[in-house]
């Protein structure tokens, strides 16, 4: 059992480390340790024996330094948990939107201490490997069109992953339920809102270059039969007609043609 502990960081509850004698008694309190151990008699590597006298002995304190508040702190499941899904977040907008700088930052340094965390923790990968797969899925979702299919995946995969993400019999070194739920649906809802305005962006008509010129209404300000002048933009444009043109008829971009002359149609009233 103690090999297990350190070569497959497996836990165990007080009373199956009892049961398989990793542990020589369960004290409730410092008073009930020390009535435990006292009397009780030590062999020594020497050989001598050393017998406890405890009754009475005062319990002196020593707090632990900051280093050690700190490192506690973050070895905490529900903390570790927050900081793995704020770090997957972090880099993922940055991705998203190169040049954001702190969330990248804020992102990287999360799941650096998320990582630590998971040193101490009995981390099961699998659940890891589920809650990276629910972030590549939230990725594909701007590059496939799949009709909200692989973002209801990567829902699914985000949930199951953090619920097997620490693999431990002891409830309190398991990220709470409580917590796991809204943080992964907050999470999911935050990706597919970026995936969203990915989307829409890329869907957007442009609006500059020769793609906004596309759809533009202008003016002729000569004769096109084919060819002429139009004014479109702002600016004069030679132009090539699909069909004749009067002086002063509006006219619809519908295509470059070479070098800066631009095809119309006549545009309909």
């Amino acid at each position: 059992m103690a090999e297990d502990a350190v070569r497959k960081s497996l836990s165990y509850t007080e009373e199956e480390a009892l049961a398989g004698r990793l542990i020589d008694l369960v004290a409730k309190s410092d008073g009930d340790l020390l009535a435990a151990l006292d009397g009780k008699v030590l062999k020594r590597f020497d050989g001598g024996k050393l017998t406890l006298a405890l009754a009475g002995e005062a319990v002196v304190e020593f707090p632990m330094s900051f280093r050690q508040r700190f490192l506690l702190t973050i070895s905490n499941p529900n903390l570790a948990y927050i900081l793995l899904m704020i770090g997957l977040l972090g880099l993922y907008f940055e991705f998203a939107n190169p040049g954001a700088v702190l969330p990248g930052v804020l992102g990287g340094i999360s799941l650096l201490l998320a990582v630590f965390s998971f040193q101490i923790l009995p981390i099961n990968y699998v659940g890891l490997l589920l809650i990276v797969l629910a972030v590549a899925l939230f990725v594909l979702e701007v590059k496939v069109h799949s009709y909200g299919a692989l973002s209801v995946g990567g829902i699914v995969a985000m949930l199951i992953g953090s619920m097997m993400l620490i693999n431990s019999p002891v409830p309190e070194m398991r990220p709470s339920l409580r917590l796991i739920v809204p943080v992964a649906a907050g999470i999911s809802l935050v990706c597919i809102f970026l995936v969203a305005l990915v989307v829409r962006a890329q869907a957007r008509r442009a609006v500059t270059g020769r793609e906004g010129m596309i759809g533009e209404i202008g003016t002729a300000r000569t004769d096109l039969a084919p060819t002429g002048k139009v004014f479109v933009h702002g600016e004069l444009w030679d132009a090539e007609s699909d069909g004749p043109v009067r002086e002063g008829e509006r006219v619809r971009v519908i295509a470059f043609g070479d070098g800066l002359k631009i095809k119309v149609t006549k545009e309909s009233t």
